[in-house]
């Protein structure tokens, strides 16, 4: 990956909807070679999907998980991924081992994942917090 790769990601990061006529306007190459480093990316893992990101009134929240010492975090991460609320995994250092970010439908959703999570053997503790604003960075 080079910086011409790195200037892309930051572009789609931003909006993965951004044509990629405009994308090579931004970084100065043309629209093929946008297509074909951005299929590369994709082909060698560096972007694992595109996503949308809403304003629906939902619940968001952070849901911050301690583990045992001997528990492979990296399974019990992708084991949780696949919880249909679940937006982001995150293996974090610090006090806690995972981080997942979630998307409700209300607080009574949140509150019935977090006990979900509590249930799991591997899970020693937890802490919730809700996302009360979001913004994109520059």
């Amino acid at each position: 990956m080079d910086e011409l790769d790195r200037e892309i990601l930051n572009i789609l990061r931003r909006d993965a909807r951004t044509p990629y006529t405009e994308i090579a306007e931004q970084v100065g190459t043309s629209e093929g070679t946008v297509r074909n480093r951005v299929e590369g990316m994709v082909e060698d893992g560096v972007i694992e999907r595109f996503t949308v990101t809403t304003r629906t009134g939902n619940v968001k929240a952070m849901i911050e998980i301690s583990v045992a010492m001997d528990v492979n975090t990296d399974e019990v991460g992708k084991r949780l991924a696949d919880w249909e609320e679940v937006d982001f995994v995150w293996q974090v250092s610090g006090e806690d081992d995972i981080v997942l970010v979630v998307d409700c439908v209300d607080t009574r959703a949140v509150n019935e994942l977090i006990s979900r999570a509590r249930e799991q053997e591997e899970v020693e503790e937890s802490t919730t917090r809700l996302i009360l604003d979001e913004r994109l960075g520059t």
